[in-house]
């Protein structure tokens, strides 16, 4: 439940004041500068940076993290930055190929998607934990799976009610299938009835630990957060294989950022992705509500395998 206030307990009050403060600060200062150095034109309005992010938990929680960055990258960067959130991963790739997003936090599949659609995005960063991401199978309790120990096992979840998360879910369905496949197990015809999409990892839970479904997959981290948190209940439900790594999330920017944000923009901001280090309080905060400890470079071919196994499924043509 969240405080009257707005703010998710699960991150720190002073990600919401910072990004007060830098509103406050740039309110103040009157002229924001542009991306090579300058101020603004005073008849001129100043062009603000979009960021956006594929809605894949709580929103209230997703909207204070984002809100956050968009502070510290309007702090880094002297520029106007706000968060626009979106409906599903679908619209987030839709408003970034047609140019309403300049800097999304994408999912492997999802930045995939969209690099395809949007000749010249580029591929700024990633956190950390994304180079060894993983994703966790779970089951409820009346449904008599026990813990798997390798991909084979896997094969022990056909012929039960399973639900995914989003349909262009990297960790919630994109290599949930793909090991699935590998041990045999047909995501299409395999379980009881066709598998569910439940739209979000934090609903997979739920709909799982309800026994709407006896099973399903999604993020490693959205799981470890939630069991930290306390807000699962393990009498009914519980982990039973957590998968090998790949590589997942990351920033892409627009191709269109120089031209609106001034020359150089683009590794301006790419270097304030990675400037992000947890040096002071506010960035430890900042950092803590991705799950990670630094920023660090990611690069296009990362995800080579993501494409591969989205072409194999029909969700990248």
């Amino acid at each position: 439940m969240h405080t009257s206030s707005g703010r998710s307990p699960g991150l720190p009050l002073s990600l919401a004041a910072l990004g007060l403060a830098t509103a406050l600060a740039l309110t103040a200062c009157g002229e924001p500068s542009d991306a090579a150095g300058g101020t603004a034109d005073a008849g001129q309005e100043a062009a603000t940076l979009r960021i956006s992010a594929i809605p894949d938990t709580d929103p209230s929680d997703l909207a204070e993290r984002e809100d956050a960055l968009a502070a510290y990258l309007a702090g880094e960067l002297g520029v106007e930055v706000e968060y626009v959130p979106v409906s599903d991963y679908a619209a987030s790739v839709n408003l970034f190929g047609t140019g309403d997003l300049d800097l999304v936090f994408y999912g492997g599949l999802t930045g995939v998607q969209a690099r395809l659609r949007t000749e010249g995005a580029q591929v700024l960063a990633q956190r950390d934990i994304d180079e060894h991401f993983r994703s966790v199978f779970i089951a409820h309790a009346d449904s008599g799976l026990e813990p798997i120990e390798d991909v084979a096992g896997l094969s022990g979840l056909a012929d039960t009610r399973f639900t995914f998360g989003s349909e262009s879910s990297t960790s919630g369905r994109l290599m949930p299938s793909s090991f699935l496949s590998e041990a045999g197990v047909d995501p299409a015809a395999d379980f009881d009835g066709e598998p569910g999409f439940s739209g979000s990892h934090d609903l997979t839970i739920d709909l799982v630990e309800s026994g709407s479904y006896e099973a399903g997959a999604l993020n490693e981290q959205v799981w470890a957060a939630r069991l930290e948190a306390g807000t699962v209940d393990t009498e009914k439900v519980q982990a039973v294989f957590t998968t090998p790594e790949y590589a997942d999330y990351h920033w892409i920017g627009s191709p269109g950022l120089d031209e609106r944000l001034g020359e150089g923009f683009t590794e301006d901001l790419r270097q304030a992705l990675l400037d992000l280090d947890g040096s002071d309080a506010e960035e430890e905060e900042l950092l803590a509500a991705y799950g990670a400890e630094a920023i660090v470079p990611a690069e296009a071919s990362d995800h080579d395998r993501i494409e591969e196994i989205g072409r194999e499924l029909g969700l990248i043509r």
